[in-house]
């Protein structure tokens, strides 16, 4: 695999940029190495600036659900673009757009567009600050809710990729409102409700996707929906990633849970730049223009990304994708588990819908301390024969893969072979260590 124009691009990017980069996890800090750089994609692959074919299994971290440059979604995007870039004024997209992500959502009945899911997150947290009047929240350990300050800590996969506990730049003052609970652990959550009566909300990931994926009990969820409802604490469903990847609608509705607040982005918007927060009636009348909870945007509801969405979210209700996506993750995860045995190479298979993750461990991975046990070192060279193989992976043991409609039966015979090879150098690694 070459890698030539990749490489000298990167050292080109870091004059004026950051790294050579604009997301830390693509300067593959925890794979080592330097990063593709990315030339065109079309269906199930993506190409590098070297002519190298990937079967795409980061799909821009979520959103590119119906594989790339699907042919209605391109074309409705033409034909928005001949209409104009931006107006700083309303269109009726919006008004579309809303009513199809509301109609998919039960208990939401008003939706606000943002441009992503950092401020889809931030605004729905000063949302269930006014809405109480208190200013406490809870967020649990290894669930990523974007970049600002007060939820920047205990933060997920990016960080904990980079092995920071926080970052610097984060006042404490910023984070002093932010209580720590453990996934999966209710007893975690209702020592702050004992200790703090001015809670405004809980937020958490219904399947946590920034320490990998991982799913909550059962009962787990049904106590926070409880205690939340029952001292009057406002639950944030963050499904920025979730949202439509595993039904047309919410992972919530399948685990039989309803929050308060819905945070959304990624598959909404098809690709283009876009988030979302939603609730009932009562709750969102507090948004202005309607009441004082203030928050704004130029690019808010940006017609081509209302245009994408549409048509993103038309073509998934057409096929209807979730039963395949279900069937095809069982493959990916049976052929990970029997080439690992075959191997003998510890690893743990999560997944829930469209979204999966293997991590090399031998125990169970329930929470990000589980998740943090993973042979890291194991997952370099997976991820890097994987590449070799014709296979982009997101370059990190903590993030999960994603599936689209467009990966069809070659693309999972090529990925059998290629999960098998990587992981047989994975074992002889491990051996000569």
């Amino acid at each position: 695999m070459k890698l030539d124009k990749s490489i000298d691009l990167f050292n080109k990017g870091q004059k004026n940029l950051v790294g050579a980069v604009n997301s830390p996890v693509r300067a593959f800090k925890s794979v080592g190495g330097v990063p593709v750089f990315i030339d065109h994609a079309k269906g199930s692959k993506i190409f590098d600036v070297d002519g190298n074919e990937y079967i795409d299994m980061v799909l821009s971290y979520g959103p590119m659900i119906l594989g790339h440059r699907h042919q209605k979604v391109e074309r409705s995007i033409k034909k928005a673009l001949k209409k104009g870039y931006t107006f700083g004024a309303s269109t009726n997209k919006e008004i579309k757009l809303a009513k199809m992500v509301c109609d998919a959502f039960p208990g939401m009945d008003k939706v606000r567009f943002v441009n992503s899911g950092t401020e889809a997150v931030l605004s729905a947290i000063r949302l269930a600050r006014a809405y109480t009047g208190h200013n406490k929240i809870i967020k649990f350990s290894g669930c990523y809710h974007g970049h600002s300050d007060a939820l920047l800590v205990a933060a997920g996969s990016g960080l904990a990729t980079l092995s920071l506990p926080g970052s610097m730049g984060v006042p404490d003052e910023a984070v002093k409102n932010t209580l720590i609970a453990e996934y999966n652990n209710i007893d975690s959550v209702t020592q702050h409700l004992e200790a703090h009566n001015d809670i405004a909300a809980v937020i958490i990931e219904p399947i946590a996707g920034n320490m990998g994926v991982v799913e909550p009990t059962q009962e787990f969820l049904q106590q926070l929906r409880t205690i939340t409802r029952d001292k009057g604490i406002l639950l944030i469903m963050d499904e920025v990633m979730t949202g439509f990847r595993s039904k047309f609608g919410g992972a919530q509705e399948l685990l039989g849970i309803e929050g308060d607040i819905t945070c959304l982005g990624k598959v909404i918007g098809g690709g283009f730049p876009v988030g979302a927060y939603g609730a009932r009636n009562e709750i969102m009348e507090m948004v202005a223009p309607l009441g004082g909870m203030y928050q704004a945007g130029t690019l808010s509801g940006n017609p081509i990304a209302m245009a994408c969405g549409i048509a993103t979210l038309k073509q998934l209700k057409k096929q209807n994708p979730y039963k395949s996506f279900q069937k095809k993750a069982l493959k990916i995860k049976r052929m990970l588990l029997l080439s690992a045995e075959k191997y003998g190479v510890d690893v743990q298979v999560n997944h829930f819908g469209s979204m999966i993750n293997p991590f090399f461990t031998s125990q169970e991975v329930t929470d990000f301390k589980s998740a943090q046990l993973s042979n890291t070192n194991s997952f370099k060279v997976f991820f890097w024969q994987m590449m070799e193989h014709g296979v982009f992976l997101p370059p990190s043991q903590f993030e999960a893969w994603f599936l689209s409609s467009a990966l069809d039966k070659k693309d999972l015979e090529k990925l059998a072979i290629a999960i098998d090879l990587s992981m047989a150098k994975v074992a002889e690694k491990q051996k000569i260590k």
